[in-house]
């Protein structure tokens, strides 16, 4: 009777663990996944950008908040961004494409980022993503004149509106295979059973039927190249890989100077 009660008082002890590990996990997930900065650092006009401002509203009601930076309106890049910060600190690429490579942007914060409403997580950015492509078909965009462009996390999001929404070309910035994959890389001690995000794009981009560009940082510390080197293994044709020379994980379109500009002019150049 005794080893009974030691037993049944283990797999009680054993069941509390688990449930409060999983508590935990579902509270510091999102810790580490999303680091949003709600203040905007700059605006467009700082750089001597022209914009407009665009307020959107997701599926679900939440308000999104961002910039239609405008070049000569031709081709439109929906720029997913990735997880930290806000689309102020990407002005400095949005001045690079629209003057260097002549195509307009779209830099729209994921909800909970900026002036964003909300708060992150997958399901919701998804719904981000399709509001920010079809606020592009209201403003003109037909689909061939739209490139979605991933960045790190954002990678993910360019995948799944590609697959709900047609689209001239996908372009991936040092992506990922997906959220567990990662995990297992810089958490090796988590259960990816754990990990409830996915942002999968490894099982998604073989289903991507347009043109692909893929970029790699070569010396990329948050996500490793042989992650883009097999998204690009998994990808179907028309496909391009480039790593970028000296490159870590935020500062490819710096380092890279005049041949990453010119990857993106071949791709470009392609799509036409």
């Amino acid at each position: 009777m005794g080893a009974l009660k030691a037993i049944v008082s283990l797999v009680l002890t054993l069941a509390v663990v688990w449930v409060a590990l999983i508590a935990m996990m579902r509270v510091m997930e999102s810790r580490f996944l999303y680091f949003p900065a709600r203040a905007l650092d700059a605006t467009p006009s700082d750089y001597g950008l022209r914009s407009e401002e665009l307020r959107l509203t997701a599926s679900d009601g939440v308000r999104l908040h961002g910039w239609w930076i405008r070049a000569g309106g031709e081709r439109v890049v929906l720029l997913f961004h990735g997880n930290a910060g806000n689309v102020s600190h990407r002005l400095d690429r949005a001045k690079l494409f629209t003057e260097r490579l002549g195509v307009d942007l779209f830099l729209v914060d994921y909800r909970g980022y900026g002036l964003s409403e909300g708060r992150p997580s997958e399901s919701g950015m998804y719904r981000d993503g399709l509001a920010i492509y079809d606020a592009a078909g209201e403003r003109g965009f037909s689909p061939d004149r739209i490139i979605l462009m991933g960045e790190s996390l954002g990678c993910a999001v360019a995948v799944e509106v590609a697959l709900a929404r047609p689209c001239a070309a996908v372009a991936l910035e040092t992506p990922f295979l997906s959220v567990p994959a990662l995990a297992r890389k810089h958490y090796p001690f988590v259960p990816t059973f754990l990990v409830r995000s996915k942002f999968d794009a490894e099982s998604k981009i073989g289903r991507l039927a347009v043109p692909k560009l893929i970029l790699a940082a070569e010396r990329d510390e948050i996500a490793p190249p042989s992650h883009a080197r097999r998204l690009f293994e998994l990808a179907a044709p028309p496909k391009e890989l480039y790593v970028i020379p000296g490159a870590g994980h935020n500062d490819t379109y710096a380092v890279g100077g005049g041949p990453y500009l010119l990857a993106w002019r071949r791709f470009l150049a392609a799509i036409d």
